[in-house]
């Protein structure tokens, strides 16, 4: 019987359990009592932040990731995002990925007005003495390293704080930082 878990993945932690080099890395296993076997479905950077599927089934962390499955990032980024830079964005942007230019595909943004309660986050992002931020929603199929990051950057507003909302139907809801929900599945379709 495979177990599933939802976890609101902290700031400063790997998408993993285990860590193999010298520095001391903070890891999934330190959050829960998860069972042997289990294994995260994708990754968030080590300063990105929310959701995470944790599955105990190879089986299922294939399928997620072969059907391209809808990922939604909230993105707080330096200075107040226009709507010419979300529409670039949605039109997809060029980025460096492995030493040469990738063109991002289309995908879905949008300028969020009502600041999301994700709580503090574990290091400070900066004070506004340092120019205003603003919120964005950025929902895409691919997954490249470090994808949006580059995508807000590309558009001249820098990524200061990511935080994945939504994998397919699957909704960080009102998880706190650092909180496991046990599932009986994961509705993925979207």
């Amino acid at each position: 019987m495979h177990r599933h878990f939802i976890l609101f993945k902290p700031y400063g932690y790997l998408s993993q359990f285990i860590y193999e080099l010298k520095r001391k890395k903070k890891l999934l296993g330190e959050l829960y009592d998860f069972p042997n076997g289990t294994m995260a479905i994708g990754r968030l950077d080590e300063d990105s932040e929310g959701l995470l599927l944790l599955t105990t089934d190879g089986n299922m962390s294939e399928l997620v990731r072969s059907k391209k499955v809808e990922k939604e990032y909230y993105v707080q980024v330096d200075g107040i995002i226009t709507p010419e830079a979300i529409e670039q964005l949605q039109n997809g942007v060029e980025i460096g990925l492995d030493g040469g230019k990738y063109k991002t595909k289309r995908c879905k943004a949008s300028i969020v007005t009502e600041i999301p309660d994700f709580g503090a986050r574990a290091k400070k992002i900066r004070d506004e003495r340092h120019g205003p931020t603003s919120w964005a929603s950025i929902t895409v199929r691919e997954g490249k390293f470090r994808q949006v990051r580059k995508m807000t950057a590309a558009v001249g507003f820098p990524t200061l704080r990511l935080v994945r909302v939504r994998i397919g139907n699957v909704y960080l809801q009102n998880l706190k930082s650092g909180e496991v929900l046990e599932v009986s599945d994961f509705e993925l379709d979207n």
